[in-house]
């Protein structure tokens, strides 16, 4: 594994556009059916991979769990299929609130990229609602108290350079002036 980048999960205008490398390959599709805490046990499920951190962390601040949506994981997967090509952190301008992550060469896996999301907590200060030393917009988007549904992808971009993987999130947050939770 090499470096790693994210593109915030802001409610689309205050999204900054980040370029990254094209790259490989093979479409890791999200495609299984139901809500991952019907599988308790499911490491291998890609599902469950999104949703165990995301969950944690919305229970740790006493937020109702994110449930796997099979609707949201097929735009998150026609999203992320349309940047196999260049892997560039563009958001898709949708109806979801939307979490990108890139990660140069491979062994990339769902836990990482969440974890980078997550990783925003420090940066946010609730009290002022804002974001101090950095982004932290994927962060109160994963925490977002509205947000019930989640589907994420990852591809695997043309030309061995790296994965791309998203995270769609309805109802969208990270409305301006609003706290996450």
């Amino acid at each position: 594994m090499a470096s790693s980048s994210s593109s915030s999960a802001v409610r689309r205008p205050s999204c900054s556009a980040h370029s990254a490398a094209a790259a490989v390959l093979g479409v890791l599709l999200l495609s299984m059916v139901g809500n991952a805490a019907a599988h308790p046990g499911g490491g291998g499920d890609l599902r469950y991979q999104f949703l165990a951190q995301q969950n944690a962390a919305r229970a740790s601040m006493g937020l109702p769990p994110l449930s796997w949506d099979d609707r949201v994981a097929g735009y998150a997967r026609w999203y992320a299929q349309s940047r196999r090509g260049d892997c560039a952190l563009v958001h898709s301008s949708g109806p979801y609130g939307e979490n990108l992550f890139w990660g140069s060469g491979t062994g990339w896996a769902p836990a990482q990229a969440v974890g980078a999301w997550l990783s925003e907590r420090p940066r946010y200060d609730y009290w002022s609602n804002s974001c101090y030393g950095g982004m932290c917009g994927h962060y109160t988007q994963i925490m977002w108290r509205d947000t019930r549904r989640v589907g994420c992808a990852m591809v695997t971009c043309y030309n061995g350079r790296g994965i791309f993987i998203t995270c769609n999130y309805d109802p969208p947050g990270n409305y301006v002036g609003v706290r996450p939770y």
